[in-house]
């Protein structure tokens, strides 16, 4: 099969280990409603081609454009009479099948997930239209057996799934180390133990794991619990950008509505204009929405840390979403994908340009 076909990404066993995240999600994804007045729609206010917007998101601080963005009503002022309907998500293959299924229209997810479901599609269901977070991924282990980044051999640390951004990029960093590791089982000089964000932490109190490689708030989380940041995942990219949260858009309804997807683009840059702002603001407000959806919010000694480490962003940073594309290769558990096409950057250039503000690169890899 030739490589400049979109081809088959996941191989077998990493489909069949993300089935159980997907099957957990509630249908497609849990309905995230907002009562504040701040998402009213006003009696007189215009709508656009479109009667309401389905967005998506994870209850997660790299998502925090999208938590902010509904909670502060950013993105409703930007829509007008046009409604939001907001739903979140505990796994990018959900979201994905939510987006295809049209249960969602526009949605905030990690790279891993958008190219897989870009190239499943042959490059059909979706374009990412947008950035939205870089950075917030640290190796956090246990101090009394892990001293140094030597030591992480022969030890079992945690990745949030197969094939995921973070066990990629994982991966890739133990190969550089010149450390052999089976990707799909995991076993190796050092064995990689797929766990849920959300069981992490006890793993690490139990000891069934010395460390993870982990987004925030889980890292936080772990040195909360006495663990040590042997590793910031951004000190391995260049001025310490990489991308973890990226928009995606239906192409079905970025054809059909332009308007409404400019709109919400412009929410997310508005939005991460009053983010940089109003940094104590903004981490209130995305705890706020964390509790609402969670029912519970983050405490402190792991809010602050992890909120820091997160940066907000409107670049997608296209060129390392292509090179973490290539360490999944190089890992085993993608063939190599044709990604010409998977950014449609205009509407949000549009947005760029009308706030006299730089404009963003797709890396070659935009539309036509």
């Amino acid at each position: 099969m030739s490589a400049s076909r979109p081809l088959t990404t996941l191989r077998a066993l990493a489909v069949a280990a993300a089935l159980p995240l997907l099957l957990t999600a509630c249908g497609y994804g849990s309905e995230a409603t907002d009562d504040s007045s701040r998402n009213e729609v006003a009696a007189d206010a215009g709508k656009l081609s479109a009667d309401e917007v389905k967005i998506g998101y994870f209850p997660n601080l790299t998502h925090a454009t999208a938590l902010v963005g509904v909670q502060e009503g950013l993105f409703q002022k930007e829509l007008g009479g046009t409604r939001i309907k907001a739903s979140t998500f505990n796994a990018g293959p959900s979201e994905i099948e939510a987006l295809n299924a049209g249960s969602i229209d526009i949605g905030w997810i990690g790279p891993s997930p958008a190219i897989n479901g870009y190239t499943k599609s042959r490059g059909k269901n979706l374009r990412i239209i947008g950035g939205s977070a870089s950075g917030g991924v640290k190796l956090v282990v246990n101090p009394d057996k892990i001293k140094s980044l030597k030591d992480v051999k022969g030890k079992k640390i945690a990745t949030p799934q197969l094939g995921n951004t973070q066990d990629v990029a994982f991966l890739n960093w133990i190969a550089d180390q010149g450390w052999k590791v089976d990707a799909a089982s995991g076993g190796g000089d050092v064995s990689v133990v797929r766990t849920d964000n959300k069981i992490t932490p006890d793993a690490y109190k139990s000891g069934s794991i010395d460390g993870a490689w982990v987004p925030e708030p889980t890292a936080s989380k772990l040195v909360a619990e006495g663990g040590r940041v042997l590793l910031d995942e951004s000190t391995l990219w260049p001025d310490k950008k990489f991308v973890i949260t990226n928009i995606i858009v239906s192409q079905r309804f970025l054809k059909a509505h332009p308007d409404v997807v400019e709109a919400v683009l412009r929410g997310a840059v508005r939005t991460n204009e009053w983010i940089s702002t109003h940094p104590e603001k903004a981490k209130a407000s995305a705890n706020a929405a964390l509790k609402e959806l969670s029912g519970k919010e983050l405490p402190a000694e792991v809010l602050d840390p992890a909120w820091k480490s997160v940066a907000f962003l409107d670049d997608p940073l296209a060129a390392t979403l292509d090179t973490q594309a290539r360490h999944a290769v190089k890992a085993g558990l993608l063939q190599k994908p044709d990604l010409k096409g998977i950014y449609d950057l205009t509407l949000l250039n549009k947005v760029l340009k009308a706030d006299g503000r730089e404009l963003v690169d797709d890396a070659g890899l935009g539309v036509g």
